[in-house]
């Protein structure tokens, strides 16, 4: 006790011994260093701004505490970057790659924004230098096949509509191995049983990657189990939209938490070129900080 007391009124309290040897004079040698995780004080400030921008997000109090204690220990970095670790720890992102060969099948309610988000989807792969192909299964909504061909005219990739299960089996089967599909849908109620039922069918009917689509800024009760049962349907991984509407983000951190691969992708502009990012927990950190932390 009196060589740690003397240790630290040398070194400072977050001095620790590593080790003590007999010296010949049968004294003892001390070696001892500053352990770091000790020394470094975490910041209020940092913890203080997390925790308002968390609660004004809508974030429940054992998330946003979970979020910030492992936000927390990277204090030295930047909020952004903090914040990002933290919900890294917390929620799971996945975002999509242009070298998966999977063909992708957009679901999700009504109001979501499938539609535009598989123009993006397929402006990105066709700048990208790839080969894509647009599906339609939506044949119900006013217009929704048309709105689909008319950005497949624009992009000048292959267009077609698929009529059930069956038919868009048969569609995906007969496509080149080298194409990028990407299948838009009809608005499914999650809450509608008969809903579920045509979309587990339809998912069921090809090998594609069905990827939930849902407008940010949805209450959060809703939000949280209406991913659940898109969870239950197989979708793993979500597309985030509308993020430039609206305020709170609460809702779309608990999808990154219900899903098994988390966020994909952030509809941040309605602009079909450019207004689709990655999700990565710092996109989500910086949307989720107000202007003026750093």
């Amino acid at each position: 006790m009196e060589a740690m007391g003397l240790v630290r009124a040398h070194l400072g309290p977050g001095a620790v011994i590593v080790s003590t040897q007999e010296d010949e004079s049968g004294g003892a040698r001390v070696t001892a260093a500053l352990d770091e995780m000790k020394a470094a004080a975490p910041s209020p400030r940092l913890a203080k701004a997390l925790a308002e921008a968390l609660a004004f997000h809508g974030v429940p109090a054992a998330a946003s505490e979970a979020i910030i204690a492992a936000a927390i220990p990277h204090h030295s970095e930047s909020a952004h970057q903090a914040l990002a670790r933290g919900l890294a720890s917390f929620g799971r992102f996945a975002p999509l790659n242009e070298r998966e060969r999977r063909a992708l099948i957009l679901v999700g309610p009504p109001g979501s924004g499938k539609t535009a988000t598989a123009a993006k989807l397929a402006a990105r792969a066709v700048l990208a230098g790839h080969r894509v192909r647009l599906i339609t299964t939506d044949l119900v909504r006013a217009g929704g096949a048309a709105q689909l061909e008319t950005f497949a005219k624009i992009l000048q990739t292959p267009f077609e509509t698929a009529d059930g299960p069956q038919h868009l089996a048969a569609a995906l089967a007969a496509a080149p191995p080298d194409e990028r599909i990407i299948i838009d849908t009809s608005a499914a109620n999650p809450f509608s049983t008969g809903d579920r039922r045509e979309l587990d069918a339809l998912i069921g009917g090809g090998d594609a990657e069905p990827i939930l689509v849902f407008a940010a800024g949805g209450d959060q009760a809703d939000t949280q189990a209406m991913a659940e049962i898109f969870r239950d349907l197989g979708c793993a991984r979500a597309i985030a939209t509308r993020l430039d509407a609206v305020r709170r983000l609460g809702a779309v951190l608990d999808v990154a938490h219900r899903l098994s691969r988390g966020l994909a992708e952030a509809g941040i502009a309605p602009d079909i070129a450019d207004g689709l990012l990655p999700f990565t927990p710092l996109l989500l950190a910086r949307l989720l900080l107000p202007k003026g932390v750093a």
